[in-house]
């Protein structure tokens, strides 16, 4: 047996330790040089933490497109698991994760594995969320998932916030340097992990919030051609008003005036402020109550530096071409995503009734002052009728946020996306809720929170219920649910495959029908929030302001 057992490492590439269960390891040979990894002391896994997919660049190139990956002699010992990305202490500490390593140099990966002798298993990258601000790879962890035995998952951090999205259009500042980590992360798995007993071939995306618009673009990315088959984008869509920079100049004056940098109109002294500001001064705010629904810096349209760029146009125009990647997406989001902004309904309530035009989305324009406060009013009265905000309306208010923010730029890029030819899109809605967790001020307020599908999926930092020994049955049926159908499209590219004991469950098309309710039963459904939609449709069409690269840097007094 222990021969066979040898024979079996070396097949697979893997040195195995057994010394005794507390300590078992796993050495795998990748192309930078050995890892070690350990098996979880909880679940029947092996976990190899911290290894470095590519290197960050730092100092004045730290806005730049990322390095390639050192190499090592030694076996590196995979057990880090505090690196993080440069991000709001703020948020750090208001979530108890000031233990927390923050590094330059913070682009690792963590590769969770079951304990199984197959091998070519198929893999799932999952990318954080945190609205390209805060956040960190295994802010969720899929324990639950990989301990089924026949998928192996990857988490990773990226750059965030300034760091990972200033966009001046320039060979220091390009833009997009977070999505770029992400590229390179992808292409570090096509390399890699069939050493763990991964199918490079066989890669699904997933992430949350931000995580999820991130794989919504990731598909739209010259970049990324072959890198991965499917996509579970959760709660968040490349056409959202807060996945692009509306005017990437305008965001970094605002941003350096803020920061007590007044020089902002001469383009080269506001490119040397960041390229020589500290980390400790670019991540001073984290910009996730703008009343305009942006989160600051975000993706950026690019502009040519003659490198190669990320994005080259706007989501809309790309979808609307066709010339990008299709494959199969289990797409969707909860049916009360607008419940993220509940924190902020007693400081905004006032302001809303005020000058509700304060709170239209960045992507809408209009003529004038005039127009679009008449427009404003129109909104306004789909949500609350001719009520006031209040506590009594409260549920137009959570269902107003809900559909500018994720649930209508989800449809509207579903829809773009259907009629660019992708017939393999399986939308649904998760609604599931406990009576716990409905907010005992608003007691009407039952439904889905934002990302809560996510949760049914995955364990990690921010869920209590992680070690799933303490919930209720309920929970835990819709997490067996919810797992079977995620598990079903990682490894067939359907939800419910032929022979699935499921309901039948089509692709949409490009009218959001029909859909797979996901409560504490599963019920397919015709066509998604539909007279929502048709309003939203006819103010996109009408109002659209679409984002826009920054301008050519001036020419230096040098040049003139």
């Amino acid at each position: 047996m222990r021969r066979l057992f040898l024979y079996w490492c070396l097949v697979v590439g893997v040195i195995c330790d057994r010394k005794n269960d507390e300590n078992e390891s796993k050495v795998v040979h990748i192309s930078q040089g050995s890892v070690r990894g350990y098996k979880d002391p909880e679940v029947d896994i092996f976990v190899f933490y911290g290894i470095p997919y590519a290197k960050a660049p730092t100092g004045p190139n730290k806005f730049k497109a990322p390095l390639p990956a050192p190499i090592w002699s030694e076996t590196l010992e995979a057990v880090n698991k505090d690196i993080i990305c440069h991000q709001s202490k703020e948020f750090l500490q208001m979530y108890n994760f000031t233990d927390k390593n923050i590094q330059e140099d913070c682009l690792i990966a963590n590769v969770y594995v079951p304990n199984t002798n197959n091998n070519n298993l198929p893999v799932v990258v999952y990318v954080h969320g945190g609205g390209f601000q805060i956040g960190f790879g295994d802010l969720v962890t899929p324990k639950n998932l990989v301990k089924r035995k026949d998928v192996i998952v990857v988490t990773f951090n990226y750059r965030l916030g300034v760091q990972g999205f200033l966009c001046l259009g320039t060979e220091y500042a390009p833009g997009n340097a977070g999505m770029k980590d992400q590229v390179a992360l992808l292409q570090w798995v096509k390399k890699n992990i069939a050493s763990f007993g991964g199918n490079p071939y066989d890669v699904t995306l997933d992430g949350c919030s931000a995580g999820s618009a991130a794989i919504d673009l990731l598909l739209l990315s010259p970049l990324t051609e072959g890198l991965f088959t499917k996509a579970i984008p959760e709660s968040g869509s490349n056409t959202a008003v807060w996945s692009l920079q509306q005017d990437p100049l305008k965001i970094a004056k605002d941003y350096a005036k803020l920061l007590n940098f007044t020089n902002v109109d001469d383009f080269y002294a506001l490119e040397e402020f960041y390229k020589t500001a500290s980390y400790d001064m670019l991540v001073s705010y984290a910009f996730l109550d703008n009343t305009d629904s942006t989160f600051g810096f975000t993706l950026c349209v690019e502009r040519d530096t003659g490198e190669d760029k990320f994005l080259d146009d706007t989501p809309v125009n790309l979808l609307k071409r066709g010339k990008y990647k299709k494959v199969p997406l289990l797409y969707g989001f909860t049916n009360m995503e607008g419940l993220f902004r509940l924190p902020l309904f007693e400081q905004w309530r006032d302001k809303m009734n005020e000058k509700f035009s304060d709170f239209l989305p960045a992507d809408l324009q209009f003529e004038n002052e005039k127009q679009r406060d008449e427009v404003a009013e129109q909104i306004k009265k789909i949500y609350f009728k001719d009520s006031p905000v209040s506590s009594d309306t409260i549920t137009g208010f959570v269902d107003y946020f809900t559909d500018i923010v994720f649930a209508y730029p989800a449809l509207r890029s579903i829809k773009l996306q259907v009629e660019a030819g992708n017939d393999k899109i399986y939308l649904y809605e998760y609604s599931f809720v406990e009576e716990v967790n409905v907010p005992e001020q608003y007691p009407n307020l039952r439904g889905a929170n934002h990302c809560a599908q996510t949760m049914a999926v995955f364990d990690g930092t921010f869920f209590a219920d992680r070690d799933e020994k303490n919930i209720s049955d309920d929970l835990r049926n819709v997490k067996a649910t919810v797992r079977d159908l995620w598990s079903n499209f990682i490894k067939t590219g359907n939800p419910v495959p032929k022979g699935s004991s499921y309901p039948v469950w089509p692709p949409a098309n490009a009218g959001g029908s029909p859909y797979m309710e996901i409560g504490r039963e599963l019920e397919l459904r015709e066509a998604l929030l539909e007279e929502r939609v048709r309003f939203w449709d006819a103010i996109y069409e009408q109002y659209y302001r679409p984002p826009v690269a920054p301008p050519a840097p001036p020419a230096k007094h040098s040049e003139l």
